[in-house]
Parts: C-alpha cells; structure tokens; sequence
C-alpha cells in the first residue's frame, strides 16, 4: 500500500528517485504524472496516487505528455542519446565535428553540448580528445615512433599529443615513464590493507584491499608510464598518519595530494574535501552545487585516486543509501560509522 504522505512529499520534491514506484493523478485535468513532472504542482484535494500507470490508466485517467510516465522519461531519454553520442565519438577515430554529431543525434548543438556536459563532465570535443588520448597510450608501447601511434590514434601528427598538459610527453610515455619515479609503500589498517604511493608533488594513489599482490598490480595498471620503488621506511609517517585517521577520523592526515584529473574532477574532489567529518552529501546535491548532473559527479567520485584523503565515502545516494565505492560497501559503511562515532564524542 502506497504511503500517501510520503508520495505527496516526493511529488513536492520532484523526486526522480520515485519515478516508477509510484504515479500521481490531478482529478481536475483528468492527466497523470511521474513524481519528477516539472509541471506545476496540483493541489493536495484533486492529487490522487496509484502503484503504476496501468492502476491511473484504469481509474481513467490519460498519461502526462510533458513527463512520459509510461515509458522512458525525457531525462533518461536524454541520457540514452548522450550514450549514443559517446559511442559514436568513441568510434571516430577522426574528430567529429560538433554540427555533424549533433544532427545524427538529432538535437541541436548547443542543446547536445549542455545536456553531454551535464552528464559526463566534458563538452564532446573534450571528450573526443580524450579517447584519442586513450588510443595514443595504447599504441605507444607498440608503435615503432611517436609519429606511428599518433597517426594510427586519429592525430594528424605529432604536434598535438606532445602540446597536451600531461605530466609526461608522449616519447616519455612510450619509454615506459622515465623521468618520473612514484614511491610506494603498504601497511595493515583498520579496512583490511592500505596501499599509498607518492610522486614529487605529493600522494597520488591510495588504494584499499586486502592482498598486497594484488594491490601492486592495481597501481602498476593506473600508472603504466611510470618506475615504480617500494618505500616503507621514507613513507612511513604519511602511513602512520593516514591509518591514524581511520582509527580516529577527527585526526585528519594532512598530507600533500598529487590529484591527476580533468578540470571537473578536480572540481567535484574540491567538494568533496570540503564535506566535514560526520557528514554525508547526496550526488544530486554536489552536482547542484556544481551545476552538474548527479551521474557525473558520480564517475568523477569513481574516479578518484586517493579514497579518504578525498572523502568519496560521504557521498550517498538518495535517502543514504550506501551505493556506488570502489573499495566496497562495507568499507564505505565502516568508514561512516567510525566518522559518525567521532562526531558524537563516542
């Protein structure tokens, strides 16, 4: 049975989380809706709720023509035409102009360049770029130049991928990083094994598990391009430091971070940092806050190298539900309750 008071105040909230647990019908224009309808809020008298549209359907009422609640709603009916221009980008190996991929989309550019920013963080050339980026790191290892695995990757020739801002060229990169050495080092933790590594600038990985081997390829897989020495001894402290704030999260580590990221992950790992001990923020609020869209700022959470020292944790999903940590639910339940624990004095 449908819980009235709270459907009214979903409807109130426009919350997409209840879109397809419930819909609701205005007696008066004789129309019914998701929860998420921007249309203008009815009155609570001729506001009637039923379990799905086949109830509303029978009770006479005819679907909302603004907000589809029979089938995909116009946001996941946008998402779907961001999906297919992703992969039509990721597919085009040349750039694909902005005009020609918006109109085999079948939305006009500016329109297709807001709601792909919103979703992905990127604007489609970023994106674009950022895959031939991708292909360029795949065929340096095998390319006989430079120049061969630009040009198999979709550049025009060299110029470009060695203007990029990268921390290494890509004849740095093809060399297997030299120039660029990461110290590692592991200890045991409250979450099982806690694996960090440094450069110059400062902590650029910090991974959870529980087998080091394991661990050890997880870092040899995100930086490929760089030398990578084991480094108990000179990276102790920032260990000691780190599994001091797991057993006490009021003592923060303030440790030097080397975040490596587009600009809008860097932006969603500002925020994230500015979220205080004890608390918790849902992913439509930081993208609110962003001006983003909750499924962006969710894969730049994803995307984060360092977990604790920039709090992914303290993200949840609607109504606190847990979703969506790399290193696990139950870490990321733990790591909550000890930081709640903390806030309380216990």
């Amino acid at each position: 049975m449908l819980d009235q008071d709270r459907c009214w105040q979903a409807l109130c909230e426009r919350d997409a989380a209840f879109d397809g647990r419930f819909v609701f019908a205005v007696r008066s224009t004789g129309i019914f809706c998701r929860p998420s309808c921007p249309a203008r809020r009815p009155a609570r008298e001729r506001t009637a709720f039923y379990i799905d549209p086949a109830a509303a359907q029978a009770a006479g009422y005819r679907p909302c023509r603004r907000c589809s609640p029979c089938g995909p709603s116009p946001s996941e009916q946008l998402d779907a035409l961001v999906v297919a221009a992703c992969r039509l980008l990721d597919e085009t190996e040349a750039p694909l102009p902005l005009q020609q991929l918006a109109a085999r989309i079948g939305l006009s550019p500016a329109y297709l360049t807001r709601a792909f920013k919103a979703r992905t963080g990127m604007t489609p050339r970023a994106w674009s770029a950022a895959r031939r980026r991708e292909r360029l790191e795949t065929h340096l290892a095998k390319a006989d130049s430079v120049l061969d695995a630009a040009l198999t990757a979709g550049y025009s020739g060299t110029r470009a991928p060695y203007a990029d801002a990268q921390a290494l060229t890509p004849a740095q990169r093809r060399r297997k990083g030299a120039g660029e050495t990461l110290r590692y080092a592991l200890a045991p933790c409250p979450l099982g094994l806690l694996l960090i590594a440094s450069s110059d600038k400062g902590v650029c990985a910090l991974l959870f598990g529980n087998d080091e081997t394991v661990l050890e390829d997880e870092l040899r897989s995100r930086f490929t391009a760089a030398q990578l020495q084991r480094d108990q001894a000179g990276l102790g402290e920032w260990l000691q430091a780190i599994v001091g704030q797991l057993e006490e999260p009021q003592r923060a580590a303030q440790l030097p971070l080397d975040l490596r990221g587009t600009a809008f992950q860097q932006r969603v790992w500002q925020a994230l940092q500015q979220i205080p001990v004890g608390e918790t923020r849902r992913y439509g609020e930081l993208a609110a806050t962003l001006g983003s869209h909750a499924r962006a700022v969710a894969r730049a959470c994803a995307s984060n190298p360092v977990g604790l020292l920039v709090p992914c944790h303290r993200v949840v999903g609607s109504h606190q539900a847990l979703t969506g940590y790399r290193w696990g639910l139950e870490r990321k339940a733990a790591l909550l309750e000890r930081e709640a624990q903390g806030d309380s004095g216990a």
